[in-house]
């Protein structure tokens, strides 16, 4: 086992249990890297007991009217994706920039009362299903999906070699869908209902009807960013 793949692996001990660290707009897949910027005091208590224990944590995101109650506990939207620190700098005593892999989807099942400043919950994990029925049309349906995507990417270098590199892993569908919905500028709502499709199937069609339908702009990158468009992604 490479240690890629023990970094997307949930720990054996694993109870179901998971530390939230929720935003707006956010929504993390499986197999993509997700830069955070960790400033604010209860997340940086998280981010402590993360990087003491699992490096676990559940990028989960506020439901539609958060803004009244953001320093309490406004209300969550029920999916969230398991994500390891692979990264971590300290920028001063109080700020840190970390890098997330997305691992697992998941589903919040309830809230705990942990004591800690910070949110938890005991999650479900959701796995893909591969229906039979659409054995036969899902290498067609995955060509389609990356060529949707290819004609959205910046046409500089580096994003282009990305794509070469996305093309070469021979990823199956699942994985694929997850690094395109992520990269892609869509709308949050059909983010969240993508993370919460586990038919990948279905989570294709859903994905490329949108990427056909309204040609969405992918998101411009930062000049720091520029250094990895699309975004980095796991070979698990």
């Amino acid at each position: 086992m490479t240690d890629l793949e023990r970094l997307a692996r949930l720990p054996d001990d694993f109870d179901g249990q998971v530390r939230l660290f929720p935003l707006p707009g956010t929504v993390l897949f499986p197999h993509v890297m997700q830069p955070l910027h960790v400033f604010e005091p209860r997340y940086c208590d998280l981010l402590a007991d993360s990087l003491a224990s699992d490096r676990l944590i559940a990028m989960a995101v506020l439901a539609p009217g958060w803004e009244a109650s953001y320093e309490q506990q406004p209300a969550l939207e029920e999916h969230v994706c398991i994500g390891r620190v692979v990264t971590h700098t300290r920028s001063d005593e109080d700020r840190h920039n970390i890098l997330l892999l997305g691992i697992r989807r998941a589903r919040i099942v309830a809230e705990l009362s942990s004591g800690q400043t910070y949110r938890t919950a005991r999650v479900e994990i959701l796995d893909d299903v591969y229906p039979p029925s659409g054995a036969a049309g899902r290498a067609r349906k995955q060509k389609r999906l990356l060529e949707a995507f290819r004609r959205l990417i910046p046409e500089h270098a580096l994003a282009q070699e990305n794509f070469r590199q996305l093309l070469a892993c021979k990823l199956p569908l699942g994985p694929v869908t997850d690094i395109v919905a992520f990269s892609c500028a869509l709308p949050a709502a059909l983010k969240l209902e993508l993370l919460g499709q586990t038919d990948v199937d279905v989570r294709a069609e859903l994905l490329l009807r949108e990427l056909t339908s309204h040609l969405p702009v992918v998101h411009a990158p930062s000049a720091e960013e520029r250094e990895g468009f699309p975004p980095p992604f796991s070979r698990n």
